[in-house]
C-alpha cells in the first residue's frame, strides 16, 4: 500500500506495484470468475480479466443484444458463455453487473445459488444500500464486495488495451471467508485498474449518484444548453455558439486539465481568459453549491433511490426515455454537435 498526499491530506492508495498482477492471479487461481451482465460494465471488465488470465465465464439472458456482443466478442456459448442461473451455478465469485433494476429483477435466482464461502460483486453500492428498496440481502456466509472503475466500461477497456489504467474504489460489505478483502483488491487489478482507494458501500453509491447527476451528465448538461442558449438569444451562430460551448471543452481544453491540472489551465491562457475565469469560478461556485447540497441531501435521504427505483419499474419507462433523448437529440444544440463532429478532420 502506499501513501499519498492529497491536498495535504493523507491517504492509503493500492497500486499495480505493491498488489502486482502475479499476485491477483495467485489470490484467484482456484476460482471461477461469472460477469452477469453483459451491458455496461460487463464487457469491458470481463474482456479485461480474460486477456489478464483469470478464469471468466459470462452470464446473460440468452437471445438479446447483449447476448449477441458477447458472441461477437469471443465467447462461447456452451464454454464461457451460458445463461445467468447456469452461469451462478458454475461460478465461485459472481460479478452482478445487470442495472440496477436488472439487479432487483434477478436476485431471487441469483440468491439461491449464493452458497456458503462464494463471493459476491458489484461495481455500484445501489443494490446493497438501499436494500429495503431493492430486496438484495445476501446470504451471512458469503463474501460481498465492491470493486466500482470512475468511469465507463468502454473507458475501461480502452485504457487497459493503451496499457492504461481507470481509477477505482473497493469496499468490503461483508467478510464470511476472511479473504474477501483479497478478493477485491485481485479482482480490481484485474479488471485493470489503475489504482484502488478504499470506500464503503454507503459513500460508494452516495458519491456516484451525486456525481452523475451534478457534474458528470447532469449539471454538465444543463451548463451546455444554458450558455448555448445564451449565445444563441444574442445573434451568435449555431455554430459558433456549439464550439465556444462544447468543442473546446471536449476537444482542447478538458484533456490538458487531465493531464496539467486546473492552475496550469489557467496559467497557459491569455490574461483576458486568466482573468475572467478566476473572478468568474466564484461566482458559478457560490450560485451551484445549494443545489449540490440539495441533490446530495435527496441521494443520502435514499428518496432519490425510491424516486429511480419507482421510475424505473413503470411498464412504460423506456417508451418515456427514448421520447426525452429523441427531445435531447433533435435539439439545435445537439442537431449542431452532430454536424461539428463530422467535419472533425481525420487523421
Amino acid at each position: 500500500m502506499a501513501t499519498i498526499n492529497f491536498g495535504g491530506i493523507q491517504e492509503t492508495v493500492i497500486t499495480r506495484e505493491e498488489f502486482p498482477l502475479d499476485k491477483a492471479l495467485k489470490t484467484l487461481q482456484k476460482e471461477t470468475i461469472a460477469i452477469i451482465g453483459y451491458g455496461v460494465q460487463g464487457p469491458g471488465q470481463s474482456l479485461n480479466l480474460r486477456d489478464n488470465g483469470f478464469n471468466v465465464i459470462v452470464g446473460q439472458r440468452k437471445g438479446g443484444k447483449s447476448w449477441d456482443k458477447a458472441l461477437h466478442d469471443g465467447w462461447i456459448e456452451g464454454e464461457t458463455l451460458f445463461d445467468i442461473e447456469e452461469a451462478v451455478q458454475k461460478a465461485s465469485i459472481i460479478q452482478y453487473l445487470l442495472s440496477d433494476a436488472g439487479q432487483i429483477e434477478a436476485w431471487p435466482t441469483i440468491k439461491k445459488h449464493l452458497a456458503k464461502g462464494k463471493t459476491l460483486y458489484f461495481s455500484h453500492g445501489f443494490g446493497i444500500t438501499f436494500n429495503d428498496k431493492t430486496g438484495i440481502v445476501p446470504p451471512a456466509d458469503v463474501d460481498v464486495i465492491l470493486v466500482a472503475p470512475k468511469g465507463s466500461g468502454t473507458s475501461l477497456r480502452r485504457l487497459f488495451l493503451k496499457g492504461e489504467g481507470l481509477n477505482s474504489s473497493f469496499a468490503v460489505y461483508q467478510d464470511a471467508t476472511g479473504t474477501a478483502r483479497e478478493k477485491a483488491l485481485s479482482l480490481g487489478i484485474g479488471v485493470g485498474s489503475g489504482y484502488l482507494f478504499e470506500t464503503d458501500f454507503k459513500k460508494e453509491v452516495f458519491s456516484d449518484l451525486t456525481g452523475e447527476r451534478g457534474i458528470l451528465m447532469g449539471a454538465l448538461a444543463g451548463l451546455f444548453e444554458a450558455q448555448y442558449n445564451v449565445l444563441r438569444k444574442y445573434g451568435h451562430s449555431p455554430s459558433e455558439a456549439f464550439n465556444e460551448t462544447v468543442e473546446e471543452l471536449t476537444q482542447s481544453l478538458m484533456p490538458l486539465v487531465a493531464e496539467n491540472g486546473m492552475d496550469w489551465m489557467f496559467a497557459n491562457t491569455s490574461v483576458t481568459a486568466q482573468r475572467g475565469a478566476l473572478d468568474w469560478k466564484g461566482k458559478f461556485r457560490e450560485a451551484t453549491t445549494p443545489v449540490f447540497e440539495t441533490l446530495y441531501e435527496e441521494v443520502s435521504s435514499g428518496r432519490e433511490a425510491a424516486r429511480v427505483i419507482a421510475e424505473g419499474s413503470k411498464k412504460d419507462y423506456r417508451e418515456k426515455l427514448n421520447l426525452e433523448l429523441k427531445e435531447i437529440r433533435e435539439s439545435e444544440l445537439w442537431q449542431t454537435g452532430a454536424e461539428v463532429r463530422k467535419l472533425r478532420p481525420k487523421m
